[in-house]
């Protein structure tokens, strides 16, 4: 099994599209506190439709706690920062996608905690800030998913 963590997530449309990506894909999704809405947002609940109840959503008050709860194998931050192309990882199960928050990304601390090989990065042409942030957790899910021949 695959994880999706979303490191301080701002924009309740975003969590809930994940919401619905996960209830499809079969992956677990740990948001870390604090978050910039109610889970019970009404903008959250119509971007994730009724797959609330398909999807396995965990939530944690830091990122230690994630870490220390759930002990992944291994952890890719992906960001515009990263210096390994998402595609060119091999990824196995147990390994945890972790995505920043849409305003400020992940902190540099996290980063380097980490190490270079496992900081991720999705090709954008040069003058892109950003992904949108279900759009990115699509793309590399997708990927992980893929090498595994979309199995569950």
């Amino acid at each position: 099994m695959f994880h999706i963590v979303l490191y301080q997530p701002q924009i309740p449309p975003n969590t809930g599209n994940i919401i619905r990506l996960v209830a499809n894909n079969g992956f677990k999704l740990h948001l870390i506190e604090p978050l910039g809405f109610n889970l019970e947002q009404k903008q959250l609940r119509r971007a994730g439709l009724d797959y609330h109840d398909l999807a396995n959503v965990f939530q944690y008050p830091s990122y230690g706690h994630f870490l220390q709860t759930v002990q992944p194998d291994r952890v890719f931050a992906i960001t515009t920062k990263g210096t390994v192309i998402y595609n060119q990882v091999n990824y196995t199960r147990g390994d945890a996608l972790l995505f920043g928050s849409e305003t400020s990304g992940l902190p540099e601390d996290i980063r380097q905690s980490l190490g270079k090989e496992y900081c991720i990065s999705i090709p954008m042409r040069p003058c892109s800030r950003s992904l949108n942030l279900s759009n990115a957790v699509a793309i590399v899910s997708y990927e992980a998913w893929r090498q595994h021949s979309f199995e569950m």
